[in-house]
């Protein structure tokens, strides 16, 4: 995923400065700077003539630029480029300029001289910002892969129902497919996606909860990369360091990855606090596993109705994932939709516990057989919910999958929105 910069600096030895803080962002893409307000301009027009999605997501307008005022530039911009976001540089951080900026319609400000984290932490919000207004303007089905990528929260009825499980093979499935993506576990107290997948890092999310502006790098460093390509932000090991993961805090941590990867999947957990309601309500979808038993539906049953009551997420705009699904349970998918009120998955999970006992024991669930059955379904549910691109690697576990049709073990590449 990469973020694509236009510079406008003026004066060649503060755009040397630029441009050499710009290539040390991760996933940025800078481009040679331009020497004045004309250049821009004619630049821009000439890539939105192309294509909106030629366009960069962030402009700096450096203070000095000309021969048009900075202020008036960011404005003339700001109008016939919507789906940009400019960042001014200025020397004056005053509160007179920063309002007359915001009101030309700036995204922010930078100081000089220059620093890295400041830097970077405008750029990244100008560039989730221009993401959101993409998608909006239906730049594509795939527009979410830039910065402002799917959020998807798995969340469980009751404990024991595999919800880890399922949110792990569903960012394994986005990953083999292509896609940048970030596995969260946010079950606080009692997370085990370390374990499943045989990891062993002293950092967490409770580390950012009390860092008021994420950074790239000091996101990198609480994210460890697995094997598999997956970054993973880790519940505490110590589970009362829970609580310092606020409303506040979740809500940051989760749209900092969101602008660094085209897939976030958050294990939730069976529990609800204020860090996973407030996660919930943000995500592109929510998905709600439960098995087809008695206890476990009517926990499904429960669950909705606290988040309806708590206005984190209607019904009708949550997802239950049937698991450990039997032909011969007497509980079918149908009644298990009409119980809860929620969209059941079209893919049910099988109940194949023997396919995976070897590796959950080994805590290697990357390494699950491709032939699983419970593999198959859960990457087939990937599939419904759009977090794979539409054409595989060769090779890649799941490719017998990609049939078409009703097949249960289709990828079902059709793209959900889901919920808000």
């Amino acid at each position: 995923m990469t973020t694509r910069i236009l510079p406008a600096v003026g004066d060649p030895d503060a755009a040397r400065s630029v441009t050499t803080l710009l290539s040390q962002l991760p996933d940025a893409e800078p481009a040679p700077p331009v020497a004045d307000s004309t250049q821009l301009v004619d630049t821009l027009a000439r890539l939105a003539a192309a294509s909106l999605d030629e366009l960069p997501e962030v402009v700096l307008v450096h203070e000095r630029i000309g021969p048009v005022p900075a202020l008036e530039l960011v404005r003339e911009v700001a109008l016939r480029f919507p789906a940009v976001g400019v960042v001014l540089i200025t020397a004056d951080a005053g509160p007179g300029l920063f309002s007359a900026a915001m009101d030309s319609g700036a995204r922010g400000l930078v100081t000089l001289p220059l620093g890295y984290e400041e830097l970077a932490s405008r750029v990244q919000a100008a560039a989730q910002w221009s993401a959101g207004v993409r998608r909006h303007l239906g730049t594509g089905p795939d527009r979410a892969a830039g910065p402002g990528g799917t959020v998807v929260t798995v969340s469980g009825a009751k404990g024991g129902v595999g919800t880890t499980v399922a949110a792990v093979h569903l960012a394994l499935a986005a990953r083999a497919s292509g896609r940048s993506v970030a596995l969260v576990d946010l079950d606080l107290q009692s997370g085990d996606v370390a374990s499943y997948l045989d990891v062993q890092f002293r950092r967490s999310v409770a580390d950012l909860a009390a860092i008021t502006d994420i950074s790239p790098r000091v996101l990198q460093d609480a994210v460890y990369v697995h094997e598999t390509g997956l970054s993973l932000l880790l519940s505490p090991a110590e589970g009362e360091r829970g609580e310092e993961v606020t409303d506040r805090a979740a809500r940051q941590v989760v749209s900092a990855l969101r602008g660094r990867h085209e897939v976030v999947v958050v294990d939730c957990g069976s529990r609800l606090d204020g860090a996973g309601a407030a996660v919930i309500e943000m995500a592109d979808t929510a998905l709600l596993v439960t098995t087809p038993d008695v206890v476990a539906v009517r926990a499904a049953k429960r669950t909705v109705r606290m988040w309806e009551r708590l206005q984190v997420r209607k019904a009708e705009e949550t997802i239950t994932l049937v698991n450990r699904h039997h032909r011969s349970s007497e509980i079918q998918p149908p009644l298990v939709q009409k119980i809860t009120g929620t969209r059941v998955a079209g893919v049910s999970v099988p109940a194949n516990f023997k396919e995976l006992q070897a590796v959950v024991d080994a805590g290697r669930l990357h390494e699950l057989d491709a032939k699983s059955t419970v593999k198959q379904a859960l990457w087939a549910l990937a599939g419904e919910l759009g977090l794979v691109r539409a054409t595989r690697a060769a090779g890649q576990p799941g490719k017998q999958l990609a049939r078409s049709g009703g097949d249960r073990g289709s990828l079902g590449l059709r793209r959900r929105t889901g919920g808000r």
